[in-house]
């Protein structure tokens, strides 16, 4: 190599450099990213009690301890110059390359994402059975559980060949089993329609559709009667929800979502806790239909408490033990039910044979995806 070819090449590499110093030292720095619908770390700052140096050294101030650094660096990768464009090349990348997984997502058949599922603890998955177990012995009314298999299960021919995952069958076996709740099998009213756009493709929730058949399941374990899929008219809200799934994985070349209704909101009122005081809510909350997290459109997103009523005033009043997924089930139940109880326990410690003897609660349903139950840590409510 010539001194010549040497110095053309470290004068353009010294030239990448600068351009993309250049150009992240002029860019403003953004709060949000869309894509990846999350805030994006802030530059960090720096005042004289960081500088100060003593033993022990954690607990010095953040500058010697490395904390300031660490926090610098996250700054940068996140707020680095086109970092939208960069992650969706990587993606891409990994797409070319033969690679079927990108950030823990499988890219799969008829653009679909699927979250992969890895092997649960063990002690987790038991404890949280056994909540459910207290929580049967603690009230005198029935308690239903189920759990809501995700796509990896019902969508598998989707998946790339060989993608490893733990099994979803089998924590739903162990369920079953060891359950003394009434079981309510979803898994096979999902299968069984497992052809339809039960799913989101690019979220890992169920679609409105899929919420239909897993209320009908429900209707049918508490001898009780489903309304007919045919006497609803479906209404299309959006054709544009990307959801969480596409938020992590970096894909940004797939056709979008649709969000579907089927329960008009006339004659449903909701009541929401997200303190102490009550507020009114609303069944469908068409403002989040502008923002990135469009299935917060079902009840306003992630709420501690929620109450709907609907018209059936002879129904019963139904506790709801849940996560997201409820949330878009929710309208159908006020076909059937008097009041529907939405209980969150991540943001709602309250005891529920407590909240069950307090409110005059008829049924109670503990319904969570199998994802989300086996890494939940908040299900000790069920055993207070």
């Amino acid at each position: 190599m010539s001194k010549r070819y040497a110095f053309f090449i470290t004068a353009l590499f010294c030239g990448f450099l600068a351009v993309f110093f250049a150009a992240n030292l002029i860019s403003p720095d953004r709060d949000f990213s869309e894509d990846e619908n999350r805030y994006l770390a802030q530059m960090p700052s720096l005042d004289a009690d960081d500088f100060t140096l003593k033993l022990p050294l954690d607990e010095s101030g953040d500058f010697f301890t490395g904390a300031f650094m660490s926090d610098f660096e996250t700054y940068l990768t996140d707020q680095f110059v086109l970092r939208d464009r960069w992650i969706a090349a990587k993606a891409m990348a990994e797409r070319l390359s033969g690679k079927g997984e990108n950030n823990g997502i499988y890219l799969c058949d008829k653009e679909t994402l699927i979250p992969r599922f890895d092997r649960p603890d063990p002690d987790k998955v038991a404890n949280n059975l056994d909540y459910v177990n207290k929580l049967v012995e603690n009230v005198d009314i029935p308690v239903y559980f189920s759990l809501i298999p995700g796509k990896v299960s019902v969508w598998a021919d989707r998946l790339p060949d060989g993608a490893p995952n733990a099994s979803e069958g089998d924590i739903l076996a162990q369920a079953q089993s060891s359950t003394q709740a009434h079981w309510v099998d979803m898994a096979a009213a999902l299968e069984a329609h497992r052809e339809e756009e039960i799913y989101y493709r690019l979220d890992h929730h169920w679609t409105s559709l899929g919420a239909y058949y897993g209320y009908a399941a429900l209707m049918e374990a508490m001898g009780l009667e489903a309304v007919p899929l045919s006497e609803y008219e479906k209404t299309t809200v959006s054709t544009d929800f990307k959801g969480t799934t596409y938020s992590s994985s970096g894909v940004r070349w797939m056709a979008p979502d649709s969000i579907d209704i089927y329960v008009p909101e006339e004659g449903i009122t909701v009541t929401a806790w997200n303190g102490i005081q009550p507020e009114e809510g609303t069944l469908y909350d068409w403002s989040k239909l502008e923002v990135k997290d469009k299935y917060s459109f079902f009840l306003g997103g992630n709420k501690p408490l929620a109450v709907v009523k609907g018209p059936r005033a002879d129904g019963p009043k139904v506790l709801v033990i849940r996560d997201s997924y409820s949330d878009s089930l929710a309208p159908f139940l006020t076909a059937d039910c008097s009041e529907v109880h939405l209980f969150d326990p991540r943001y709602n410690k309250t005891p529920v044979s407590q909240y069950v003897a307090e409110n005059d609660i008829d049924q109670v349903l503990v319904l969570y995806s199998v994802a989300n139950f086996v890494t939940d840590s908040n299900l000790f409510v069920l055993g207070k």
